[in-house]
């Protein structure tokens, strides 16, 4: 596919090599290295910002982390709760079967995640999640599965959501591709990395989403957050 940032670049038309099927072995490892991306780009910092921002309240607070992974976020925000002294009941899901088995395997016992395989539009908990968070998640989709993603959280999120993705430009691209190649990172993680950005989004992007979700543009808030992060969020 020509390399250009102008517009989007489907799922469909450009691919990345973790939406196919491949060995336990392989996910994990590209999981662990995805984890220490994570770490070195500051990615966990927008999520953890949003959550500070929230008022306090009596019973914990229920998250949905959707597209969970190696559950690495979910173990930050546990972290981040108990330093705080916030009662969280916190639940990743994923559609990948190989990856609850991950994260059950990289989280200690006493943070008391729940790690759940399925769709999150089959899932039916006994409470709904205050808070739904998605990070590095919604690229993977196709705009129309996009809409309905957010239309699904507005419906179900009772106190709100956060999506927390990347900001597509070209100094990105070529940041992350020589930083993989300096890491030695799983050949996974070095080749959907730069595609996984041009998958990404700018503020425009976000907004023909919101519109077509039926949702006003005008009540969520789209930040740039360093580096190269566009987050989206809405509380009510």
């Amino acid at each position: 596919m020509p390399l250009s940032f102008q517009r989007r670049a489907e799922p469909a038309t450009l691919p990345e090599l973790m939406d196919d099927p491949c060995s336990y072995a392989d996910f994990r490892a590209c999981l662990i290295d995805l984890a220490q991306v994570n770490a070195l780009t500051l990615a966990y910092r927008p999520t953890l910002n949003f959550l500070s921002t929230l008022p306090r309240q009596p019973q914990p607070l229920r998250i949905l982390d959707v597209g969970s992974g190696g559950g690495d976020m979910l173990r930050r925000i546990a972290r981040w709760a108990s330093k705080r002294n916030i009662a969280v009941q916190l639940t990743g899901i994923d559609l990948n079967p190989h990856a609850a088995r991950v994260a059950q395997e990289l989280t200690p016992a006493h943070l008391n995640i729940n790690f759940l395989t399925g769709n999150i539009y089959a899932y039916t908990p006994a409470q709904l999640p205050d808070i739904i968070l998605s990070s590095l998640v919604t690229h993977h989709l196709s705009s129309e599965e996009l809409v309905s993603f957010l239309a699904w959280m507005q419906t179900t999120a009772q106190r709100g959501w956060f999506i927390n993705d990347l900001r597509r430009t070209r100094t990105s691209h070529t940041l992350f591709r020589v930083l993989a190649t300096a890491m030695r990172w799983h050949r996974f993680v070095r080749h959907d990395g730069p595609v996984s950005i041009r998958r990404s989004f700018r503020e425009p992007d976000w907004v023909s989403l919101l519109n077509a979700a039926n949702i006003p543009a005008n009540s969520v808030g789209i930040h740039r957050r360093f580096p190269y992060r566009l987050c989206v969020s809405y509380t009510r």
